[in-house]
């Protein structure tokens, strides 16, 4: 070798060394991706890192947990999809806006409902608008259910690409969960194609696309909503499993009344749909999918995973596929079972794998988490009522805040108007049919069984107070009067 090829193979090799860590500072100073999973109706106790019992088989999600922060105490902001859904995108509480139902849901009972909205403006923020500033690519696959009309789906609130999100709660059209779909915003796969699992690749496709750039891919399921309708194989692999358990008719629910004095109502109590196990399945499989692919592309040390559900699991009403025990009640109901959620999240280098936060947290916590890990910044003057996540995932200890609930309507799964405060273990629920209050200490009772306000007057005159005083806070509407009925209950009478 001469003396001018030994030149060149070395000053070769010094490039080759110097490459390597010149990416990894690139690396190393370029924002995280993001993807966000967001599972429809899916229950507290539906996925095995939060049930041991758990009769759906959930291995990704689970390894999801053990690679994570499991937090035990995760809320929706409401018990039904499009308020928790507005949270999510604008880090506020829904009832600011009037969002307080699913949209544009109103049903009378004894009175009638509080006046609602059923749309997000588009003069909010959005979590994608606030990360567009900083130069990310924003994707959107599946339920949006935050507008009637084109002009308020994802496309128009700051998502590059919108994959499946239009005004409808559920996938109705077309073969439902099987293509053609008969959706305005997916193009038909091959006849049978599982939606799930195209949603998955519709993913998978963004985050290669545009894996050169920080990226918010925001995967919000069709799943597990009904219809409930599941791939056959699944299908029947639950079917055996269920006959293997060989629960009695008798067993599978139970009579439960949603406030003393109310007429009882049969609430599932065992675990062993097979069709609804086959739909919990399929979503774990797609998750699965969409982290392999993370995984595969290289992205995976440098994207932060956020997994959760926007309400209870249906346990009251609607085929009743799942239990929430030993949570009470389930969807449209502001017990436990309605509010409380699987969430989880995962941010490499920094969560501990496998750890457990038992702070209360709450959806609306993602958009301020969401902005400081991107390093972007609100608006001059922009609300935000959630709190960013990072001190807990960095393992600091919790603040100390109250989280509040707010539901002035008839729910489809038979729940009762009311509203809730938790702070601490306590938690305080009222019903806004006739001003009565029931008193939880979650940590002793979190199946919100022995009602303690009798017991403890002082407490609940602060929390109720405090509650009282968060209604004015943000304006709440409250039931109304029908036409020549009795007048209905507001806070302070």
């Amino acid at each position: 070798m001469t003396f001018r090829h030994r030149l060149i193979f070395a000053c070769l090799v010094s490039l080759l060394a110097f490459l390597p860590a010149r990416m990894t500072a690139a690396n190393e100073n370029r924002p995280p991706n993001f993807v966000v999973f967001l599972v429809d109706d899916l229950g507290y106790m539906d996925i095995g890192a939060y049930n041991p019992d758990c009769f759906y088989d959930t291995p990704n999600v689970d390894r999801l947990a053990a690679s994570g922060m499991k937090f035990t105490d995760g809320y929706a902001a409401n018990p039904v999809c499009s308020p928790t859904r507005y949270s999510l995108m604008t880090g506020k509480w829904p009832t600011r806006a009037k969002a307080t139902n699913y949209f544009a849901g109103k049903r009378a009972g004894k009175f009638l409902p509080a006046e609602l909205i059923d749309r997000l403006p588009l003069e909010e923020v959005t979590i994608a608008e606030a990360l567009k500033k900083k130069d990310y690519a924003t994707f959107y696959a599946g339920k949006w259910h935050l507008g009637p009309t084109e002009e308020f789906w994802p496309e128009k609130q700051g998502f590059d690409v919108n994959a499946g999100g239009h005004d409808r709660g559920g996938p109705y059209g077309g073969k439902k969960y099987f293509s053609p779909y008969g959706n305005p915003r997916l193009k038909d796969g091959p006849d049978g194609e599982h939606l799930p699992d195209r949603l998955a690749d519709e993913t998978i496709q963004f985050m290669q696309q545009n894996k050169d750039q920080p990226f918010l891919a925001y995967l919000s399921f069709y799943s597990v909503h009904t219809p409930l309708i599941a791939r056959e194989d699944l299908r029947q692999k639950y079917a055996e499993k269920a006959k293997q358990l060989n629960i009695p008719n008798n067993e599978r629910f139970a009579q439960e009344s949603k406030w003393p004095g109310y007429e009882k109502q049969p609430i599932r109590v065992r675990q062993d749909h097979a069709i609804y196990a086959g739909m919990v399945e399929a979503m774990d499989l797609a998750v699965g999918k969409v982290l392999e692919a993370l995984e595969e592309q290289g992205l995976a040390d440098n994207t932060i995973v956020f997994f959760t559900s926007d309400n209870g699991g249906l346990s009251t009403s609607e085929g009743s596929p799942t239990s929430n025990k030993p949570l009470r009640g389930g969807k449209g109901w502001v017990y436990e079972g309605g509010i409380r959620e699987p969430l989880i999240v995962r941010w490499p280098g920094h969560t501990k794998p496998g750890s457990v936060c038992e702070a209360p947290v709450a959806s609306m916590d993602f958009y301020p988490t969401i902005l400081q890990l991107a390093g972007a910044q609100p608006q001059p003057g922009q609300q935000i009522d959630g709190e960013s996540l990072v001190p807990l995932l960095d393992g600091k200890e919790p603040s100390e805040r109250a989280l509040y609930w707010h539901y002035p309507h008839y729910s489809n799964q038979q729940g009762f108007p009311g509203g809730a405060i938790r702070q601490g273990d306590w938690k305080l629920v009222e019903n806004y049919e006739n001003g009565e209050v029931q008193l939880f200490n979650l940590r002793d009772d979190m199946g919100e069984q022995h009602n303690l306000a009798g017991e403890q007057p002082d407490r609940v005159a602060k929390l109720r107070t405090k509650l009282h005083d968060w209604y004015q806070e943000v304006d709440a509407e409250f039931l109304q009067a029908k036409p020549n009925g009795p007048p209905a209950w507001k806070p302070g009478e």
